[in-house]
């Protein structure tokens, strides 16, 4: 495919990092739970103690209703542990989710859309063609102005790269900021080829007060299990 050249290569942005915020407050729900329903449960171990030792002999207390009153408490004891359990995974899952992502900032990543930055007169998609096509791109500002159109003849093949270097069909260079790129095609008989379109950027920053993490590239916020491969 023809591509039309850059003539600045791309400047790489330092990475910066948002620091999460403070931790849940469900681990401290869950810790007070589990106070209140030990102490309950050691009241009415004291209050079963005194019932049996002060219990009638000829009119016995009914053994089955403290069983099954015993069973409950141990059942809702059980549930909490499993609910304090289940937060310190999640909490782990976090953690790793988090180091992942930091570990993409400065990279260039690849994923799917059509939106990227013209950086330094410079912006690359990654064109997916199923078959042999004449496809036709077009360009639009972040107006939704239509900037640059052109047609071209692919072969199949996927991850083929378009690099645009920010001139109109007039010459006119663009300034820097977001396009959106839109690529139609049609097969030797005519007929509609659906193709889809990556964008490449380098992962500028990352947050991490969202979960999932969300990864800045090219001005969009993606996370981590979108990204398609690192280009470099």
């Amino acid at each position: 495919m023809a591509t039309p050249s850059a003539t600045t290569a791309p400047t790489v942005v330092s990475g910066t990092t948002t620091l999460p915020a403070g931790s849940s407050s469900s681990s401290g729900t869950n810790g007070l739970a589990s106070q209140q329903i030990a102490g309950n449960f050691q009241t009415f171990l004291q209050l079963l103690t005194t019932q049996l030792q002060n219990q009638n002999p000829l009119s016995p207390l009914d053994t089955n209703q403290f069983t099954q009153q015993l069973v409950e408490f141990a059942g809702v004891e059980q549930q909490l542990n499993a609910n304090q359990s289940l937060q310190t995974l999640i909490s782990l899952q976090q953690t790793a989710q988090s180091t992942q992502a930091l570990q993409f900032v400065g990279k260039t990543a690849v994923v799917k859309g059509n939106v990227n930055s013209l950086t330094n007169s410079q912006a690359t998609w990654d064109l997916n063609v199923p078959s042999n096509s004449n496809v036709t791109l077009s360009i639009a500002n972040s107006s939704g102005q239509t900037v640059f159109t052109g047609n071209y003849s692919a072969n199949a093949g996927n991850n083929q790269p378009f690099t645009w270097n920010g001139k109109g069909n007039d010459g006119t260079q663009w300034p820097d900021g977001q396009y959106t790129l839109t690529a139609t095609a049609a097969d030797s008989s005519g007929n509609s080829v659906g193709i889809t379109t990556e964008v490449q950027g380098v992962v500028s920053s990352v947050d991490l007060t969202q979960s999932p993490p969300l990864l800045t590239i090219a001005g969009q916020t993606y996370t981590v299990n979108q990204i398609q491969r690192i280009a470099n």
